[in-house]
């Protein structure tokens, strides 16, 4: 949607959403309840910005959560900053700069959070979500996640 057109510098930062239905072939006996099903509606959301922009985005993205979670539902939850895993894409430079920024925002935040070593995922690190149910289990929910690797994949840019 992004290489639809050419793109200025003004625009940005541009955000997408939408909610996708998703189907997932599940191993057997892996189904649970309402946590862990084959077909799920999951929203989905990428903003395309400006390096100087990350951080503002990144901490709208977490006070948007806190206001959802807590203020909304109610929810305690955790946050975790998931590094570079052993078989990441990219350059150490870049994943670099984007995990400083995602515990930046993460201190800005206000609320405790944990160093989830080498879990990121292959594209980038990620700030990860977790909810206990009521039996004491953890759940991921939401992710905010710090790619610089699809712009490079896919020649996106902006003038």
């Amino acid at each position: 949607m992004y290489s639809q057109q050419p793109r200025t510098h003004n625009e940005l930062p541009i955000r997408f959403a939408d909610f996708g239905v998703l189907h997932r072939n599940e191993l057997s006996g892996s189904i649970t309840g309402l946590t862990r099903v084959r077909r799920f509606q999951q929203d989905d959301a990428h903003t395309f910005c400006r390096r100087d922009q990350i951080g503002q985005e990144i901490r709208a993205c977490l006070d948007f959560l806190l206001y959802c979670y807590e203020k909304v539902f109610g929810f305690e939850f955790k946050f975790r900053l998931s590094t570079r895993p052993e078989d990441f894409l990219g350059e150490i430079t870049l994943w670099d700069e984007a995990e400083d920024l995602l515990r930046a925002a993460l201190e800005g935040s206000g609320k405790a959070w944990q160093l989830n070593e080498g879990d990121g995922a292959f594209y980038g690190p990620k700030i990860d979500v977790t909810i206990e149910d009521s039996l004491g289990r953890s759940h991921q929910c939401a992710t905010v996640q710090l790619d610089f690797q699809l712009p490079q994949r896919f020649d996106l840019s902006y003038f």
